[in-house]
């Protein structure tokens, strides 16, 4: 069997990292010399990366030598060549260390959504305390646009593909823009609290704002604050004032319907692990117990 594609599959697809041809060919020769079998060869080779991840000097671009001295400090970790397969095998033990990281956040990646292509961008900006004077803006353009995705993702937000009778029951959301001109008329729209020069309640999206009356109101769940962002339902009067009649916070997404739309991103910078590992892992060891240390 060609070892190859199950190689690429974990360096490549899943680490993001690069194998030089000699470095795939010097894998492939490993795992023949030491006949790791074909349902094996996986997880063989996740131990191998996760090892070169470890090391200071490791780069996206996976040399034959970095890998050779992957293997002579597997060799030195065992003692002896012959048990290098049983550590290759080895993988039911769980090691903490392959789990378990202290993060800096000046070395994690910079990553930007894109609202265009609706995903996230590396930024190859470098991290620094005293931040640009966008920085806050943009922060605020980002967060809105993940929300509102997520939002729209919703089964209750989401137009059915079939033309029907069911097509017009769907929450339809809109835009402070599409307010004028159009008063008298009942709106849902998304956006972020915040008050207006004159101190009146508001609500604004990327497009502009409108004030807010929540005298009439009912209670709602949750916490509302200034600079959250909410659904806000309400009729569109001549003073250019929505009238809220319901105001709540966004619809939450499953993990799993988040997994996988952005399970391939690695956010953290110490490589991401598949649901399927998630499963595995969550399978083979029941109860594990994680201490936290923190500071407030």
């Amino acid at each position: 069997m060609d070892n190859k594609p199950a190689i690429l599959k974990v360096f490549t697809r899943k680490y993001q990292l690069s194998l030089k041809p000699d470095a795939l060919a010097y894998l492939d020769d490993l795992l023949r010399e030491h006949d790791i079998p074909d349902d094996q060869v996986q997880d063989a080779m996740e131990y191998i990366a996760k090892e070169y991840m470890k090391q200071d000097d490791c780069t996206t671009i996976v040399s034959r030598e970095s890998l050779e001295k992957i293997y002579a400090l597997m060799q030195l970790d065992t003692g002896n060549p012959s048990a290098t397969q049983a550590t290759l095998l080895d993988t039911d033990e769980l090691d903490p260390e392959q789990h378990l990281y202290f993060i800096d956040a000046m070395d994690m990646p910079r990553w930007l959504y894109s609202h265009e292509r609706r995903s996230f961008e590396k930024s190859g900006g470098q991290p620094s305390l005293g931040g640009h004077p966008t920085a806050r803006a943009q922060f605020l353009r980002d967060r809105f646009n993940i929300i509102r995705q997520v939002v729209l993702r919703n089964e209750n937000f989401s137009p059915p593909a079939i033309a029907g009778r069911d097509r017009d029951s769907y929450l339809k959301l809109t835009t402070t823009k599409n307010l004028l001109g159009r008063n008298g008329e009942r709106f849902l729209l998304f956006g972020m609290l915040t008050h207006a020069p004159d101190g009146r309640l508001c609500l604004e999206d990327l497009e502009g704002r409108v004030v807010l009356d929540i005298s009439e109101t009912p209670p709602g769940e949750g916490l509302f604050t200034e600079g959250c962002f909410v659904l806000a339902e309400g009729d569109y009067t001549e003073e250019d004032i929505l009238q809220v009649i319901a105001m709540g916070h966004p619809p939450s997404e499953r993990r799993e319907v988040a997994r996988s739309i952005y399970g391939h991103i690695d956010f953290l910078g110490k490589c991401a692990t598949t649901i399927v590992e998630d499963v595995s892992l969550a399978s083979s060891h029941h109860n594990p117990r994680y201490p936290l240390k923190g500071d407030r």
